[in-house]
């Protein structure tokens, strides 16, 4: 039997439903792969009694003709998720030791569609970072490495565990989130397909709070049908979540039709930005040229509001973080640092407990929130996100959807000194805009750089039209050929 690990979604689905293998010994092969890599530090918490468990139901219902759409596919889940009875600390040291009694909506409907759980994924600490390194857990390890080097290399953020870990097969797939690019961006990393849906497709219920209007949850997945499969099964509507809007999910998979003839192609001009690499361009215009040959029409479109994104993006994310964070004291669960009085005990458990960019996102979240400071920036930032949206509303009522490169570069070097956090947070330039509109976006592999890295492009498309962006997404994806898993090191 060939290696299990190696099959996407639909082939499992497919094996399982001919008997071929079982869901245990599919879950067996995963918990044997997790295990042999420890040092990508992809998971954080391991459950393979749990996974194991869950096998033998899922083989149960299988052996009644009773499955599930994900019946038996083992998952990973991103550590910002609540998993009954599972640790759930969003990779920060506040909350150690919790352990929620209840289960994310999202998680819910996966486990209900017959889904396996092999453990919680690493990610930046409350999801704050582009580079997976404020994890309190240690910084996660690109299964990807350059041509001929042993250098580490970084898998994107915050999702970058549940990237590393499809991309390295330690799972079928895993849920990830995106708050302002933290699925697309490691997708693009790790030569792997993510997408973030319309922003209320999936419940947030559940999930730990970073920028409440701006968090969405969505897959991250080996390839564009898989990607498919998983969001038909994630995305609901849920009277817990008043955010989440009740539309019926489509049949994502039925969508990647593999036709795109006369759709119009939007090429944003403001997407070209001062010293961004030669490969990046060659990669977006090796793009446009594979949609153009599939029969689109390609149009140049401007989004002038471009170059205010990502400030407006660094004011409205932080204040809200500031806000959720608040709760965090030490009192209800988590850690807690003993002090002389309650007051002193809260500023002990925080100044413990929050990593230093988590204390930075804080600190500018109060400050643009605080008394003379609130029209100047926060007010100002709420308008500019105003004028993003009409930028995006006016774009499509000409084109179906646009292309623009996912990342201004490849992944980057583990532990590169930056000094600036602006340059950090420059990474997430291509992607902010979406989160801000509250639209869309598709991340799909297109390609390597001549070092060997993937490179990806992002497809962004109109609010709950994620069939459109699948069906585009599918074309690219023939055109690039599904990437291989990166050559095995650790």
């Amino acid at each position: 039997m060939t290696d299990l690990t190696g099959l996407t979604i639909a082939e499992a689905r497919d094996g399982l439903a001919k008997k071929e293998f079982t869901a245990t010994e599919l879950t067996t092969s995963y918990i044997k792969a997790i295990d042999s890599a420890d040092e990508l530090n992809a998971f954080i918490t391991k459950t393979p009694e749990k996974a194991l468990e869950m096998a033998a139901a899922s083989d149960a219902r299988l052996s009644k003709g009773e499955g599930g759409a994900l019946e038996g596919i083992p998952l990973g889940i991103k550590d910002l998720y609540c998993t009954k009875g599972v640790g759930a600390y969003a990779c920060s040291h506040i909350l150690d030791g919790f352990k929620p009694e209840y289960e994310s909506t999202v998680t819910q409907n996966l486990w209900d569609a017959g889904a396996v759980m092999l453990g919680k994924l690493n990610m930046d600490e409350f999801a704050m970072g582009s580079a997976n390194e404020t994890s309190y857990f240690g910084p996660v390890k690109n299964p990807w490495r350059a041509k001929g080097e042993s250098v580490d290399r970084v898998p994107g953020g915050s999702s970058g565990g549940s990237a590393a870990a499809v991309a390295a097969r330690l799972c079928a797939a895993a849920t990830a989130s995106d708050t302002g690019g933290s699925i697309r961006q490691p997708a693009a990393f790790t030569g792997t397909v993510g997408i973030k849906p319309t922003y209320g497709r999936c419940s947030r219920w559940g999930m730990v709070a970073f920028a409440s209007s701006l968090d969405q949850a969505g897959p991250i997945a080996r390839t564009v049908r898989d990607a498919a499969i998983m969001l038909k099964s994630m995305a609901s509507v849920d009277a817990k979540d008043t955010t989440s809007v009740n539309l019926p999910v489509p049949d994502y998979e039925a969508a990647l039709t593999g036709n795109i003839k006369g759709m119009k192609i939007g090429i944003p001009k403001e997407y070209r930005v001062d010293g961004m690499p030669e490969e990046v361009e060659a990669n977006w215009q090796q793009g446009i040229n594979w949609l153009k040959e599939a029969g689109a029409e390609i149009v140049e479109i401007s989004l002038p509001m471009t170059k205010y994104a990502l400030p407006a993006y660094y004011i409205v994310a932080p204040a809200e973080a500031s806000s959720n964070l608040a709760r965090y004291d030490g009192v209800k669960y988590g850690l807690r640092v003993n002090g002389d009085d309650i007051i002193d005990m809260y500023e002990k458990t925080r100044a413990a407990g929050f990593g230093s960019e988590v204390k930075r996102r804080i600190l500018i979240g109060t400050y643009v929130l605080s008394a003379g400071y609130y029209d100047a920036y926060y007010l100002r930032a709420q308008k500019i996100r105003t004028l993003i949206k009409q930028d995006f509303d006016k774009a499509f009522e000409t084109v179906d959807t646009i292309l623009t490169p996912a990342t201004p570069s490849a992944a980057f070097e583990l532990n590169k000194v930056v000094t600036d956090p602006v340059e950090m947070y420059l990474n997430d330039i291509f992607t902010v805009t979406v989160n801000m509109a509250g639209l869309p976006g598709i991340t799909v592999p297109a390609g390597q750089n001549d070092k060997g890295l993937p490179l990806g492009l992002q497809l962004i498309g109109k609010a709950f039209d994620e069939e459109t962006l699948f069906r585009t997404a599918g074309v690219l994806e023939q055109a690039a050929g599904i990437m291989d898993a990166p050559a095995k090191w650790w």
